[in-house]
């Protein structure tokens, strides 16, 4: 789907700032803000920190950005998709998308605290393929 449609079905307006951090999200998937502030540098160089975290605060408003909350380290952004959770390795900070069944815990969950439960988040940490050879 094109950059533009997809910001202007959440009520984004289309800047090229905004478009250039879609494709980023598109290319690395998961990414940090430090990380996503030194890849438009080069494109932006007037771009301030400040500006970028407006634009993702709005995205994530929007619902076009999520955040994943990492413990121990800075929290990254992707796009919105279907519920999902993530894997990250341990030592090289590589993240995947898995989808998996928690129905189980999350009833679980439910019966022991009687709460009602609207929202999960679950990072499994461990070592990648790559790392473990």
């Amino acid at each position: 789907m094109n950059h533009i449609v997809e910001l202007q079905n959440h009520n984004l307006k289309v800047t090229p700032q905004r478009l250039e951090i879609v494709d980023i999200l598109y290319k690395n998937g998961h990414i940090n803000v430090d990380d996503l502030y030194k890849s438009l540098q080069n494109k932006f160089p007037s771009l301030s920190l400040a500006t970028i975290y407006k634009n993702i605060n709005r995205m994530c408003e929007q619902l076009f950005l999520s955040e994943v909350k990492i413990p121990y380290q800075k929290n990254v952004y992707e796009l919105t998709k279907k519920e999902h959770y993530h894997v990250i390795c341990s030592k090289c900070n590589a993240i995947m998308d898995v989808d998996l069944d928690i129905s189980n815990i999350l009833n679980q969950a439910k019966s022991i605290s009687n709460y009602s439960i609207n929202n999960s988040s679950i990072v499994l940490n461990g070592l990648c393929p790559k790392c473990i050879s």
